[in-house]
């Protein structure tokens, strides 16, 4: 079935925010099947984790310099293979993509697995762990369900004096416009100019068949993708994307990524310098989804990375495409 995704915003948006009290829904891993994946066992009461963010995927795929790099930038720390993160992870998305490795009924506000939480209340279990990591990741789910999230992260990192200590990253699947429609023009400038904030959105998939495949969305909403991140990129926010290839079909491949490209360069020329394809691999609650369909999907995302990297390559000279992603100029539409 196809997910009605205006409808599913809304629904998760009110159960997963109290705006009165200024309070989240956040998910806590404890016994959950996530719980298994983990390399660390969950800390801040069982509503963290540890991420380790590492360049390195497989032998066949690109480095992944996010948010590695723009951490260690902002922070002014020397360039490094690994970053730990604190992650605090929403408990409701409106996409289920077949590839997630949250499980789905983490990604439904269940109460069963999560808790109302306040940004303070994050706070304070983040400062009581051993050794707090350098950043914080607002992840989901879809942590933009609830915009006011980020700003009011912000706002207390800011009140406690550790906006300069501590880096911020979040996540956005690029699925509705709530930024614009709940947040005011001060939450807009404060996320602009945070110093240490930087933002990722994702593309799933490089056509709207592999979009519709991989989010159970409607394919018309690949192309609000582009339109969604064109508008982020006009706040002035340090922005970064994500892509993820993975396809049902094998043919044509070439040609829509081709195409898949042109529509970032029509957002800015250096978006694709940007912006880092994802390598799906299979964590524990992807393994009961699989089927021939997502089985061929995982295949071919490596002609889709063969494809990007042409594309790439025929675009952008062995300088540009070597700079760090953190020097890559954004806004500069040297196409037009």
């Amino acid at each position: 079935m196809v997910i009605n995704t205006e409808a599913l915003s809304v629904r998760y948006r009110e159960a997963s925010v109290n705006l009165r009290n200024k309070q989240l829904l956040i998910t806590n891993f404890h016994n959950t099947q996530q719980e298994n994946d983990l390399t660390e066992p969950p800390n801040c009461k069982g509503f963290g984790r540890i991420r380790h963010f590492r360049r390195s995927s497989s032998d066949v795929w690109l480095s992944n310099p996010l948010p590695i790099d723009p951490a260690c930038n902002a922070l002014d720390l020397r360039a490094a293979s690994m970053i730990r993160a604190q992650v605090f992870q929403s408990a409701a998305c409106n996409w289920r993509c077949w590839y997630c490795y949250v499980p789905f009924e983490l990604l439904a506000a269940n109460r069963k697995y999560s808790d109302w939480m306040s940004p303070s209340q994050l706070i304070d279990l983040y400062l009581g762990q051993p050794e707090p990591p350098p950043m914080i990741d607002l992840t989901g789910g879809q942590p933009d369900l609830v915009p006011e999230w980020v700003p009011w992260m912000m706002a207390e990192l800011k009140q406690r004096g550790l906006d300069r200590q501590v880096y911020l990253w979040s996540d956005d699947n690029l699925s509705n416009d709530y930024l614009w429609r709940f947040l005011s023009d001060a939450d807009l400038e404060l996320m602009a100019s945070y110093p240490n904030y930087g933002r990722v959105c994702c593309f799933k998939g490089f056509n709207s068949e592999s979009f519709a495949f991989n989010t159970r969305a409607e394919a018309a909403l690949f192309d609000q993708q582009f339109q969604l991140m064109k508008r982020l990129l006009s706040l002035g926010i340090d922005l970064y994307a994500y892509a993820t290839f993975t396809t049902p079909v094998d043919s044509e491949v070439a040609v829509d990524m081709a195409r898949f490209v042109d529509r970032l360069q029509e957002i800015d020329r250096n978006l694709p310098l940007r912006t880092v394809p994802l390598e799906i691999q299979t964590f524990t609650p992807v393994k009961g989804r699989l089927d021939d369909a997502t089985q061929a999907a995982l295949k071919n995302q490596y002609l889709a990375i063969e494809a990007w990297k042409t594309e790439l390559e025929n675009r952008f000279s062995s300088i540009e495409r070597s700079q760090p992603i953190t020097a890559i100029p954004l806004r500069t539409n040297q196409l037009q």
